[in-house]
C-alpha cells in the first residue's frame, strides 16, 4: 500500500515538473520557437480555439514566426489575438500568412523575463512540497509501524528533493537562455 502511495506522489511531482516545462516553454528568448505560440487562443466562431488548431505554425528563420491559417477569413481575428497576448510581437499579414519577426530582447525585458521564471521554477517547488506534505499525511493516517512509517518518509523526502533539483535545473536552462545575447 505504501509503495503505490510513494509512486502516485512520484507520478504528482513529474506532473507538476512537466508544468513547469510547459510553461518555460512559452517564454520568448529571442529565438524564435512555435512554442510561443501555443498559448494562444483565438475567438473563433464564438468558441475559444487554440491558434495551433486552426493554422499551421512554424519557424523559418532563426528571427521569424509564420502562421498559415487554414481557413484565411480567420486572419484578422488571429492577428487580433497575437497583437492581445503578452508576447509583445507585432505581426504583419499579406493576406495568407502572418509574419512575427521576432526583436532582440532588451536588458529589462530579459531580467523581467528571469523574474517570471524563477516565480514560475518556486511554484514548481511548492507544488512538489505538496505533494510531499500530502503524501506524509496519508502514511500517517494509515497507522503504518513506526520504522516502516519512518523509511516511507525518508522515501518521500528523497523523491522530493530530485524533483526539487530538476525543477531547478529546468529554471537554469530557460535563464541561460533569455540571457544568452
Amino acid at each position: 500500500m505504501t509503495s503505490e502511495m510513494i509512486q502516485d506522489a512520484e507520478h504528482r511531482m513529474q506532473g507538476a515538473i512537466a508544468s513547469l516545462d510547459h510553461d518555460l516553454s512559452g517564454f520568448r528568448t529571442g529565438r524564435a520557437s512555435t512554442a510561443l505560440l501555443e498559448r494562444i487562443i483565438v475567438e473563433y466562431y464564438g468558441a475559444p480555439t487554440p491558434l495551433s488548431q486552426m493554422s499551421t505554425l512554424s519557424a523559418p528563420e532563426p528571427r521569424l514566426l509564420t502562421v498559415r491559417p487554414w481557413d484565411q477569413k480567420s486572419l484578422p481575428l488571429i492577428e487580433k489575438a497575437i497583437m492581445a497576448s503578452d508576447l509583445g510581437l507585432m505581426p504583419s499579414n499579406d493576406g495568407q500568412v502572418i509574419r512575427l519577426p521576432i526583436p532582440a530582447l532588451t536588458e529589462d525585458r530579459r531580467e523581467e523575463l528571469v523574474r517570471l521564471v524563477t516565480k514560475r521554477v518556486e511554484e514548481a517547488r511548492v507544488a512538489v512540497r505538496n505533494v510531499r506534505r500530502d503524501l506524509i499525511h496519508a502514511l500517517e493516517s494509515e497507522e503504518l509501524p513506526e520504522d516502516e512509517l519512518y523509511s516511507a518518509k525518508d522515501i518521500a523526502q528523497e523523491i522530493t528533493d530530485k524533483a526539487i533539483v530538476l525543477a531547478e535545473k529546468h529554471g537554469e536552462k530557460k535563464i541561460a537562455e533569455i540571457r544568452e545575447v
